[in-house]
């Protein structure tokens, strides 16, 4: 997608989802929320374009999903009104969010609920990641909740079909 087509109004390298592994996305929130309901409704339009098979379109993850799951399950969340951790120059969570990350096996996303220490995410992730699978569930993608170290839970998310 370019800049001009995937609601990035023309800046330099277009939109890019928050996937709670950078800085904050900066501006007005206002216009990041304008930013991604524009790449969302791309999204939308991607699908009903590109389905063919039975059923509703917005319903199925794209081709163009498939390969970028990162991308495209961080834009499901953020375009749902989730919000992003973000790091800081170190790598420290400075945010509290989902944070979404390549999963083990290819095709696969990792999402955790993270924020910085002492900021309550470790209380907040299962109703969290519980809203987050019902959002991606809702958009045709497989979340299963798993627990890993330290007893955190995160989503194990997959495009069904």
């Amino acid at each position: 997608m370019t800049a001009a087509d995937d609601g990035g109004g023309g800046r330099p390298g277009g939109f890019e989802a928050a996937t709670g592994d950078g800085p904050a996305p900066g501006g007005a929130p206002e216009v990041r929320a304008a930013e991604v309901r524009v790449a969302f409704g791309g999204l939308l339009q991607i699908r009903r374009l590109t389905h063919t098979g039975a059923g509703a379109p917005e319903a199925v993850p794209a081709a163009w999903e498939r390969q970028r799951p990162v991308r495209a399950v961080a834009l499901v969340l953020e375009a749902a009104g989730l919000a992003p951790s973000a790091v800081d120059a170190a790598g420290q969570p400075v945010a509290t969010g989902f944070r979404v990350r390549p999963g083990k096996r290819a095709g696969t996303v990792r999402v955790e609920w993270v924020g910085p220490p002492g900021g309550g995410a470790a209380q907040d992730e299962e109703r969290a990641l519980a809203r987050c699978a019902a959002e991606l569930a809702r958009l045709g993608w497989e979340a299963l909740l798993y627990r890993g170290p330290r007893r955190r839970r995160f989503l194990e998310v997959e495009p069904l079909g």
